[in-house]
């Protein structure tokens, strides 16, 4: 179990990144959901002891992270945003040279290490392709490879299917599902389907502030007949940003469908519908807004 206690950090351009932090995450996947800028890399950074808060507490299974910070590494793994690799080196080879500096000294206990890793990841069979040639699913997969070197107790991914098209999404949605039947497992997003999909568990943070956090499901049925949807034009979007709790506007077919926070019919034309963690989320950030 991950615990973290009143985190706070503000940096050198007086820019508070997290504000009096504190979550309590078990085993499983647990999804960290907010919009850029939120906080949530600066918060994945500080678990991950790339750098420090200016007050606060992290422990993981009783292990005081922040002061022991080697120990710490020894027991996480990590996928930050951007990773970089060598383009010419064969993802095998990439591997394998993780393993080492992760301490897996031995040769043959090495091989199998990096065997086993590259086809729990589904790269075997490209697995002497060099790196520069992989799609960005595929340096997802191997970030995920190298990210569980050493059988971690915690695993950080943040932002990790920005960019993907839907059927390398769904694989690697699918690869980190698996991997957090077992340890800790903190996916960072501000992908709401994301965080649908996967995490039984989940916490909204927003300008350094978690905003909620508990069971999506619970959060959702929070809202259960609080939720109306209506197709306007853009005239009349306009009067309703103005006299109603407007969670989220989208086009379908070319004209605007807007989603109403009421607590009774806002009006004719409003139809009452489920609502979604989307619905939850945006009604979280229209709430810090106001």
């Amino acid at each position: 179990m991950l615990v973290i206690e009143s985190l706070s950090k503000t940096y050198a351009n007086q820019v508070r990144a997290l504000s009096d932090v504190s979550l309590t995450i078990p085993k499983g996947m647990y999804g960290l959901l907010g919009p850029n800028g939120a906080g949530k890399s600066t918060l994945m950074r500080t678990i991950a002891t790339l750098q420090d808060p200016d007050q606060g507490s992290i422990t993981l299974d009783g292990l005081d992270v922040l002061a022991n910070k080697q120990e710490a590494r020894r027991q996480l793994g990590y996928l930050p945003q951007e990773f970089g690799v060598y383009p010419k080196e064969s993802a095998e080879a990439m591997l394998d040279h993780f393993a080492v500096l992760k301490g897996v000294v031995d040769r043959r206990a090495r091989r199998e290490v990096v065997d086993a890793l590259l086809r729990q990841v589904n790269l075997w069979e490209v697995r002497k392709q060099k790196l520069g040639g992989f799609s960005g699913g595929m340096r997802q997969r191997f970030g995920i490879a190298q990210a569980l070197i050493g059988s971690p107790k915690l695993i950080i991914v943040d932002e990790p299917t920005a960019g993907l098209d839907p059927e390398e999404r769904n694989r690697f949605l699918n690869l980190l599902a698996e991997i957090g039947e077992q340890v800790v497992v903190i996916l960072s997003t501000h992908i709401v389907e994301d965080v649908t999909d996967l995490c039984p568990r989940m916490a909204i943070i927003s300008k350094g502030q978690v905003l909620l956090h508990g069971e999506p499901l619970e959060a959702i049925r929070s809202l259960d007949g609080r939720v109306w949807r209506k197709t306007v034009d853009n005239k009349g979007l306009d009067a309703l940003k103005r006299d109603m709790v407007v969670l989220s506007t989208r086009l379908v077919g070319g004209r605007t469908v807007v989603h109403v926070l009421s607590d009774s019919s806002p009006g004719e034309s409003f139809e009452a519908i489920s609502p979604d963690l989307e619905d939850v989320y945006f009604g979280q950030l229209r709430q810090q807004a106001a």
